[in-house]
């Protein structure tokens, strides 16, 4: 039983600490900016729910799934960094209005629920933990956890809304682009950890 507990707890911990639920809230505002309080909220419900399928994915499928495909853990780690750069850019220069508020609670999919939630980092986290965890009892406490973790998420972002009204339209702007300095930094770090793999595999 206390093997258990310790692989739950290992398990959520080290998923919130990669997820970040605290961190993910501005960047959920910024992206959902032009919806309604019901459409954000929608918006949060679907992101969770399409990180938790991408991390439970993985969780079963992973190692296969890049094998089948000769893709490197590194690799997926450059493309998402990559891709959260794009949209680091655009809400640092104010176009996520265009690009992302145009796209509705799409932005639940990419790039709210993958990479940002469900990036390398989370998915790499859940195929050593289902390795790690040694038995069927020790794999249903990871998915517990990961359970667990994508609740966490899902509170953080349906209360984000609460929060937009406090900080109102000129507090949110402010947030928007200390969230884009924040994911920029996150994709430059995904891409250098990327880099690094890359050489050191050499």
């Amino acid at each position: 039983m206390t093997d258990l507990v310790t692989v739950f707890a290992s398990t959520f911990i080290t998923l919130i600490v990669i997820m970040d639920p605290p961190g993910a809230v501005p960047i959920f505002l910024a992206l959902t900016g032009r919806l309604t309080t019901a459409e954000r909220n929608g918006a949060a419900l679907r992101a969770s729910l399409v990180a938790f399928g991408v991390i439970a994915m993985f969780a079963l499928f992973g190692q296969r799934i890049l094998d089948y495909l000769h893709i490197s853990i590194a690799a997926l780690q450059g493309a998402g960094g990559l891709l959260l750069l794009l949209v680091a850019l655009e809400l640092l220069t104010g176009k996520e209005s265009d690009s992302l508020g145009d796209a509705g609670v799409n932005v639940a999919l990419v790039p709210l629920g993958t990479p940002l939630l469900a990036g390398p980092g989370a998915i790499v986290a859940m195929m050593l933990a289902v390795q790690k965890a040694g038995s069927v009892v020790g794999e249903v406490a990871v998915a517990v956890a990961l359970v667990a973790a994508m609740l966490v998420v899902y509170a953080f972002l349906r209360f984000a809304s609460t929060v937009r009204r406090v900080l109102r339209e000129s507090g949110t702007m402010l947030a928007t682009r200390i969230a884009g300095l924040l994911v920029s930094a996150i994709a430059v770090q995904m891409i250098a950890d990327s880099v690094r793999a890359f050489v050191a595999a050499r």
